[in-house]
Parts: structure tokens; sequence; C-alpha cells
């Protein structure tokens, strides 16, 4: 299996508590990995703490097969009220890494104009970002994180607050985005039916520890 992460035996703790204990796992590159499990597991802090790790290089029990710029984490809440002023397009083009405020240069208006139509927002670009509905948010987020042009997407639990057919809409997307992009994409859920239908691996992590499985079908 080719792996874009790997990590053995890994102990995290938080004040009061062992989360995990010679933690052992590895990441498939190029699929759509869930990471599940009961809330208050530890799923968000365990892949806060993987990405701080490569951010201060350390590597004894945590092995990235790419930089830390080639990975793109979207978190889960974000403060974004009704009154937020900048529109989609506007937004989802702060996620280029080498812009010059506020201007776009030729590339990048090119590669923003094909994000936005890759993400379905093309016919929304110029409404508020604030105005805009769960899934459309969602979109936006996905679209500014796809600026950066990353070969691992992380996404916490993005589905969260969406009713179902937008849940069902943005994992079509993400699993379309993945193949096209070659992307490797870690969805933080606990959604049992996005995990059926869309997962190619799932990383269960319980009583201290991670089981990575294969799910049926995938070759």
């Amino acid at each position: 299996m080719d792996s874009i992460l790997k990590v053995t035996n890994l102990n995290l703790e938080i004040p009061n508590r062992t989360l995990f204990k010679n933690l052992k796992f590895e990441i498939p590159a190029h699929k759509l990995t869930c990471v599940t499990g009961e809330n208050g597991v530890g799923k968000t802090t365990l892949i806060k703490h993987l990405l701080q790790d490569l951010d201060n290089h350390f590597t004894q029990h945590v092995q990235f097969s790419i930089q830390r710029d080639q990975i793109q984490y979207v978190p889960q809440l974000r403060n974004i009220d009704d009154e937020f002023p900048l529109s989609i397009h506007d937004f989802v083009s702060l996620g280029f890494k080498k812009r010059i405020l506020p201007w776009n240069s030729p590339q990048m208006k090119t590669t923003l104009t094909q994000i936005l139509t890759e993400t379905n927002l093309s016919n929304i670009e110029k409404q508020p970002l604030g105005r805009s509905s769960g899934g459309e948010k969602q979109r936006a987020y996905l679209a500014q994180a796809l600026c950066a042009n990353p070969e691992l997407l992380i996404l916490d639990e993005a589905t969260a607050s969406l009713d179902v057919i937008s849940k069902h809409e943005l994992l079509k997307l993400l699993k379309k985005i993945m193949a096209t992009r070659g992307l490797t994409i870690i969805f933080i859920t606990h959604d049992p039916d996005l995990i059926e239908q869309y997962a190619d691996y799932e990383l269960h992590l319980s009583n201290q520890s991670g089981t990575l499985l294969k799910k049926e079908g995938l070759d």
C-alpha cells in the first residue's frame, strides 16, 4: 500500500488523560480515509498533533511522505456570521500562497476561475459568503484550500451542520476532485451513511488505539 502518512508507537496525552498509547496506522495515498470514533475519543486532537509534529520536524513516530505546505486542513468551525463582507470569489482567492494583496496574478485568476467551476461556485461567486447556505460555505472552504494546490486535504466534520442532500453533494464533489487531482483526503466524521457510501478506508479510533479498515468493494 502506497502511504502518505505512517504513524508508529505514538503516545498522545492531554491533561489528566491518555488519548492514545502505542498508536499505529497508515493513511493510503490517493484515497479517501474517514477518521471515525466516539465523540471525545481525540480525532481532531490527533490530527492537529500530527500536523504539529510535521511543523516542528519531529519524525520519530510520525512520517509524512510530503511537506507541510502540501497539506491543507479545513477546520470544523469558522467565525463566519451573516454580515461577513467578503464575496465567495474574494474569500476563495485568499487561499493562494503567493498572493500580492489585493491583486491576483493572471495565472491566479485563471486558476481561481477553474476552481470556482470545479466546486460549483461560479454562478454565485459574487454572493456574500456570510449570506450563503451551509453547503455553499463548505464548498467555498474547500475551494480556498484547493487554491494552495495541496497533495493532502484534511476536512474536520465538514458535514456536521449540513442537511442530508448537502452532505452527499459535498462528498460526491470530494470524490470527484480527489480523482481528477490525484489528492489524498482525510475526512473526520461520525456519520455512518457517509462512511459506508464514500470512504475507501476507515480509520476507527477507540480504546486508545486505531484500526484501519478497507471498505468492501475497493480494489
